[in-house]
Formats: structure tokens, C-alpha cells, sequence
């Protein structure tokens, strides 16, 4: 056994998985009892009469030449937050092992672990810039199972160091994962850690089509691991998690043309991020706004509530983050189209 699956859950290492129906679309099928007959009005390609593939084929080769790494190196699933439950599931003991996270971040991570019963360590971001504790987060990283990183970070929007990052992987190999969170990557102007897995078999990395792709509804996302991390969840996911549907939609809108739409709204979007930068620099409600890599801006204002309600009068939601350590009146504000900025920055600069 590698030292990487020795840190996985040893009940989980000995399930026999679920066998699902055997898949050979060359044979018709009466062997999964569904239904013969489409429903009508069904016009999908599979029919959803049919329960999905398991992990389609199609769908992870796509993934794969997407992402720029080896189909059997990918996971695919509802979204990052189905692959974050299931590292959670398959490495920590309810009761016994921890995850650590480094907070102000995404909150799944805590949701996952507690639902799991595992214990939650918080190593708080550096608040000047929110860059990441190396030495702290190693430190309690010897005492957890896998440590969660989100870069560029949610809600802070900054990248975290790639050479702390890979530190922490290589000091942390022997007793935990290391999941670094890339949702937001497509949007930093830097590659993926993808190519380094073979140097850190202990890296986790998650990617979705929600943000980028323009494609959140779909929920599709990728976890992308060493082949035995990746055949290690494989005995634990749903055995029918992608629904049909959304494979075709999937291929369909990652094909090359919707592929260069995609970059020509990332191009229009990051020209946004920086008219909003400029403007909301200039607000006097603003008390500062901090770096983005990400499709949005984290701002603290003067006056959180009433810049707040300034967005709902122009009829525009932001994400209220004041209540978290460290976020005193700070508001979250995703990048909308030009129009929309446009209403919100108006309605900023009239307080």
C-alpha cells in the first residue's frame, strides 16, 4: 500500500463498492430495470429512461483535455462540493482525525468535516494581504488528514504563494492530503497545479465549470488526484452521479467554440474587475478593497449596511461577509456584466 491510501479510512480501504449494472452500450438492455419506453417529450441523446454511465467516458476525456492531465487521473462530479465530501468521507474518522482550514475561506470545507464528525483546526490567513501560515498550517498539519487551500481564495479573492503551497505538500507527504480549492484559477493569470501531481502524490486539486465555463447550474466539477486517490473515491461515489442531461450539456458547451466564448467573457470580465477597482478606489464610502485574482472583489467598507442596501435599491444582491473573523464590514461583490457594475458603482458613489 502506498503512504498516500495509508492515510485513508481503513473501513473505506476494505468496502466492497457498490456493483452498478454492467455498462455496454453495444447490448440493449434489460438488465438495470428501467423503464423500455421514453418518456414523452424525452429528445436527449441517451435517453432518460437509461440511468447514466458511471464516470462517462466521454465526459472524462473531455475533462481531461480540458484540464491537461491523464483521464484516469480525474474524477468527475456534482460539483467541487460532492469532491470535497467524499476526501472527507474516505480519509477522516468521525471522532478521531482533522481537516485544517484557513479561515476567512470557503465554508463547505467546515460543513463537510463536521457532518463527518471529524475535528476542524483553523489556521487563520495572514491578515495583512491574507497570505497563507506556511509554518502554522505544516504545524497543524501533522495532526490532520487533510488540509484544505483555496487559491485564488473565496471570499478574499488572492492567489496563496505556490511556493509556500508546494511546501507545505512536501513537509506534509507522509501524514496528510493537501487540497488546493482552484475554482477561481482561470481568472489569475496562472496555471493550475496540476502538473506537479506526479512530483506530490498527496495533492488534491478541485476545479468546476461553474465559474469560468458560466456553466453553475450544470454542476459539474472535476477532482484531479494520483490514480490511487482517484480509484479510492471511485468506490464511494454515487454509482450514477452525473445525470445524462447534463453529460450532453456538458460536451456540448466545451466544445472549441464555446471554449474561445469562455475566454472572450474572461478577457470582458477581468476589464470589469479593474473599472470596478478604479471606481470603487475613489468611493468614499470604501474603506479599502483588497487584491483580486478572482471574478470578484472583497471590500470593506464604512458603512457595510448601508452600502448593502445601496445595492438592493439598484436591485442588485452582494454577499454580506461582516460577521466573519477578521471581515468587519466587508462586503463580497461578484463581477456582473457592465450594465450591472455600472448600477451598483452609481449607486455606491451617491452615498
Amino acid at each position: 500500500m502506498s503512504s498516500v491510501l495509508a492515510l485513508a479510512r481503513p473501513d473505506i480501504l476494505q468496502l466492497q463498492p457498490y456493483q452498478h449494472a454492467t455498462w455496454d452500450p453495444s447490448l440493449e438492455r434489460l438488465h438495470a430495470n428501467e423503464m423500455p419506453w421514453r418518456a414523452q417529450g424525452d429528445n436527449t441523446d441517451a435517453g432518460l429512461n437509461r440511468y447514466p454511465e458511471p464516470q462517462p467516458k466521454a465526459l472524462v476525456e473531455r475533462m481531461a483535455r480540458l484540464y491537461g492531465v491523464p483521464a484516469s487521473r480525474l474524477l468527475v462530479g456534482r460539483g467541487s462540493d460532492e469532491a470535497i465530501d467524499l476526501l472527507v468521507r474516505a480519509f477522516c474518522r468521525a471522532g478521531q482525525d482533522s481537516v485544517v482550514i484557513t479561515p476567512p475561506t470557503f465554508g463547505f470545507y467546515r460543513v463537510a468535516a463536521k457532518i463527518q464528525g471529524a475535528q476542524v483546526i483553523e489556521v487563520p490567513l495572514v491578515r495583512e494581504g491574507f497570505a497563507l501560515d506556511g509554518d502554522a498550517v505544516i504545524a497543524a498539519g501533522r495532526h490532520a488528514k487533510i488540509v484544505f487551500l483555496c487559491s485564488p481564495n473565496n471570499p478574499t479573492g488572492n492567489l496563496l504563494d505556490e511556493a509556500a503551497m508546494l511546501r507545505v505538500c512536501r513537509e506534509l507527504s507522509a501524514t496528510s492530503l493537501v487540497c488546493v480549492d482552484e475554482a477561481y484559477i482561470e481568472f489569475a493569470g496562472r496555471p493550475s497545479l496540476a502538473a506537479r501531481i506526479d512530483e506530490f502524490p498527496n495533492l488534491v486539486l478541485l476545479r468546476t465549470l461553474s465559474k469560468a465555463y458560466a456553466l453553475a447550474g450544470a454542476r459539474l466539477g472535476t477532482l484531479i488526484a494520483g490514480e490511487e486517490i482517484v480509484r479510492l473515491l471511485q468506490r464511494i461515489i454515487p454509482p450514477y452521479a452525473i445525470p445524462s442531461s447534463t453529460v450532453d450539456e456538458v460536451l456540448q458547451l466545451t466544445e472549441a467554440p464555446q471554449r474561445a466564448g469562455a475566454a472572450a467573457r474572461i478577457r470582458t470580465l477581468l476589464e470589469e474587475r479593474g473599472r470596478m477597482q478604479s471606481r470603487l478606489a475613489a468611493a468614499s464610502i470604501v474603506a479599502r478593497q483588497f487584491p483580486s485574482d478572482a471574478n470578484f472583489v472583497l471590500v470593506e467598507f464604512r458603512d457595510a449596511r448601508r452600502a448593502l442596501e445601496a445595492g438592493k435599491s439598484a436591485g442588485l444582491l452582494v454577499r454580506d461577509f461582516s460577521a466573519a473573523p477578521g471581515l468587519a464590514n466587508c462586503l463580497r461583490i461578484s463581477v456582473g456584466t457592465p450594465e450591472q457594475n455600472e448600477r451598483l458603482l452609481s449607486a455606491l458613489e451617491r452615498l
